[in-house]
C-alpha cells in the first residue's frame, strides 16, 4: 500500500541487516564508484539477492554519486574530464546490465549542482550542455528501457520545476524519480509550484525520494521537519510508484529518521481529505 516503508542503505551487509529488521517494502542500494569494479559489482548483486531473498521486491540501485571526490555529473565534459566521462559511461552500463540480469531498476541523476562557472567553463550555454544531458539519458534509455530511470537534481540542467524542461522530459518519454525536496529548493519554496510540477509529470514518475526541505538549500530534513506541505502532495502523487525516505540519517546504521518520515507521511495521508 502506497507510500511504501522504503528504505535506503549502502552495500555494507550490516546496514542491510539493520533496515531489513523492518520489513521494508522497497529497497533503494546507496551505491559508490568501489561497488561498480568488477568485485564490486559481484557483491552488489549478491546483496541483491540477499534482500530479495528477505522478501523484497522492490529493489533500486542508486548510480554511484561521485567520482574521485567529484560529483558523477551526466554533463561531465568529454574532453577536459576524460577519467570522469569514462567512468560515468561505464558504470551506468554495468548497472543497467546487472538490472536487466536481476530484474531491479537503475536509477541515476540527471545532474547534481555544477556551479554555473563550471558548466558554462565547459559548454557555450546552459542549453549546449542540456542538450548533452539528454543526449546521454537518451542512450541510457535505449539501453535500460523499463530498469532505468531519472532523478530531478538542483542544476539547472536536469531540474523539474522548470515548465520547459519538464516539456523535454515529457517529450522523451523518460521514467522518472522525482526526489521531493531537490524540486522544492528549485522552487524556492513554493508549495504550489510544487504540487503544480509533480502533477505535470505524474504519469511518468515511476519512484519518489520523499524528503523534507525548507526550500533553501540541500538539507534532507525527515518528513515533518521542513516547510513542505505533505497532506496537499496526496492528491499529486502517482499512486503505482514506488518511494524510500532519502532523509540525512545521525548515524548510518539507525535508520530512525526514515522511519519516523514514513510514519508521519502515512499518518498525514490517512488524515487528509
Amino acid at each position: 500500500m502506497f507510500p511504501y516503508l522504503g528504505l535506503k542503505a549502502s552495500t555494507k551487509q550490516s546496514q542491510i541487516d539493520e533496515r531489513l529488521q523492518y520489513h521494508p517494502q522497497v529497497f533503494e542500494f546507496f551505491t559508490t564508484e568501489q561497488d561498480v569494479t568488477p568485485s564490486g559489482l559481484i557483491h552488489l548483486r549478491d546483496m541483491i539477492e540477499y534482500v530479495k531473498a528477505a522478501g523484497v521486491s522492490k529493489i533500486v540501485i542508486h548510480h554511484p554519486m561521485k567520482f574521485q571526490g567529484i560529483h558523477n555529473e551526466v554533463a561531465v565534459d568529454q574532453t577536459s574530464h576524460r577519467d570522469g566521462y569514462h567512468f560515468l559511461m561505464r558504470s551506468s552500463e554495468a548497472l543497467i546490465k546487472l538490472a536487466i540480469e536481476t530484474d531491479t531498476q537503475v536509477l541515476i541523476h540527471g545532474g547534481y549542482n555544477s556551479p554555473l562557472s563550471e558548466i558554462l567553463s565547459n559548454y557555450s550555454s546552459i542549453e549546449a550542455a542540456r542538450k548533452v544531458v539528454f543526449s546521454r539519458l537518451d542512450y541510457f534509455q535505449s539501453i535500460g528501457g523499463d530498469h532505468v530511470m531519472f532523478e530531478n537534481s538542483i542544476s539547472p540542467l536536469y531540474d523539474y520545476g522548470d515548465p520547459k524542461l519538464e516539456n523535454l522530459v515529457i517529450e522523451h518519454q523518460y521514467r522518472l524519480c522525482y526526489d521531493t525536496s531537490h524540486g522544492f529548493i528549485v522552487l524556492h519554496g513554493d508549495n504550489a509550484k510544487l504540487q503544480a510540477s509533480m502533477a505535470h509529470l505524474h504519469d511518468q514518475i515511476v519512484h519518489y525520494h520523499f524528503v523534507d526541505s525548507m526550500g533553501k538549500f540541500h538539507d534532507s530534513l525527515e518528513l515533518g521537519k521542513g516547510a513542505i506541505d505533505w497532506s496537499a502532495l496526496k492528491s499529486v502523487v502517482n499512486m503505482s510508484a514506488t518511494n524510500i525516505f532519502e532523509i540525512n540519517l545521525k548515524d548510518q546504521m539507525n535508520s530512525q529518521e526514515m522511519r519516523n518520515s514514513y510514519q508521519y507521511l502515512k499518518a498525514c495521508w490517512q488524515t487528509s481529505v
